[in-house]
């Protein structure tokens, strides 16, 4: 089977349904262990910490050329040595694979 990091986004205009709690813990099993299900499990979210800015910046800009190429963008907060990332499909209003897909692409930046 193909791992989430080496698929592909599909682009999410609605007209889908959101992961329910059962599919959503299912591939939580497949991220790192810090990502979390929040909002209700609407969201996924993860909190990094790094020694400095330029290597916070390094990451953010990472992430930020796979959230382009994946067309799939996250909300994020930075600060001189931290990341907060979340990820949540806004046009279902919920988590779909790309949430996924798109926290595993940024867990292989660590």
């Amino acid at each position: 089977m193909e791992s989430l990091k080496d698929r592909k986004c599909v682009p999410c205009e609605g007209g889908v349904r959101a992961h329910d709690a059962k599919a959503a813990a299912s591939l939580m099993n497949l991220l790192h262990k810090d990502w979390r299900l929040v909002e209700d499990g609407k969201a996924l979210r993860r909190d990094l910490g790094f020694p400095d800015f330029w290597r916070t910046m390094s990451f953010v800009n990472a992430l930020a050329h796979i959230a382009n190429a994946e067309d799939h963008h996250p909300d994020l907060e930075i600060g001189y040595n931290y990341c907060r990332i979340r990820f949540s499909t806004h046009a279902i209003g919920g988590l779909s694979d790309n949430d996924f897909i798109c926290a595993a692409k940024a867990d292989s930046l660590l």
